[in-house]
């Protein structure tokens, strides 16, 4: 995968993409869990961070001027505002990473990807969708984070999100998790053909009609 456009990669870099509410944190860390030869690459934000969240290991928390000096030093591959809030993947992070050999695994939206497939061609990416709107409003209320109007603005800005899943090289549907998880797998070991969205296509058409109204 190597090439003059992403000189300090040795292993793959792969995107996973999701709606909030869709499961991608969780697949993710089962999947790094599952998966010695990768690891995710932890993003900067200034977000504030929920009590359950650690530095450094959910994200590395900055506040918005360290953020954009950063910006500003072009030590970010991908940045983007989420809700507001400034993301960011640090070049170092993904350099840390892939001088162990590993694969890279970047927790990012929609805008993230579209820089990185800008910038460093050849990466692959996967993005994962609930199986219902319903679903993924319950998911949502089920976090006990937010009120009904925060809610509802996450739903609306996931229809937007889930508008894009044509963007991407994969889908993986979160119904089951186990099973989910094994297509991620899959996906990252270079078995997932069956997993790309044009393969795909024509069965998801009944849930894209109910995701993206």
């Amino acid at each position: 995968m190597n090439s003059p456009d992403r000189p300090f990669l040795q292993g793959d870099l792969f995107i996973v993409a999701a709606p909030s509410g869709a499961g991608k944190t969780s697949l993710v860390a089962a999947l790094i869990a599952a998966m010695p030869e990768a690891a995710v690459s932890v993003s900067h934000t200034t977000r504030p961070r929920r009590p359950h969240e650690v530095n450094g290991v959910n994200y590395h928390f900055v506040d918005e001027d360290t953020f954009k000096r950063m910006q500003a030093n072009n030590e970010f591959v991908e940045s983007a505002t989420v809700f507001g809030n400034l993301y960011g993947t640090s070049r170092a992070e993904v350099e840390r990473i892939t001088s162990a050999g590993q694969h890279v695994i970047l927790e990012i939206d929609w805008q993230g990807a579209g820089q990185i497939r800008a910038t460093l061609p050849g990466t692959k990416s996967i993005f994962i969708l609930p199986p219902s709107t319903e679903t993924l409003r319950e998911r949502l209320r089920a976090r006990g984070e937010d009120d009904e109007q925060t809610i509802e603005r996450r739903m609306a800005e996931a229809i937007n999100e889930m508008s894009h899943y044509a963007e991407f090289d994969y889908i993986v549907v979160n119904d089951e998790f186990e099973e989910a998880l094994a297509r991620m797998i899959q996906i990252i070991r270079g078995r997932g053909d069956e997993f790309t969205v044009e393969a795909q296509k024509p069965g998801l058409r009944p849930l894209l009609r109910d995701l993206l109204p």
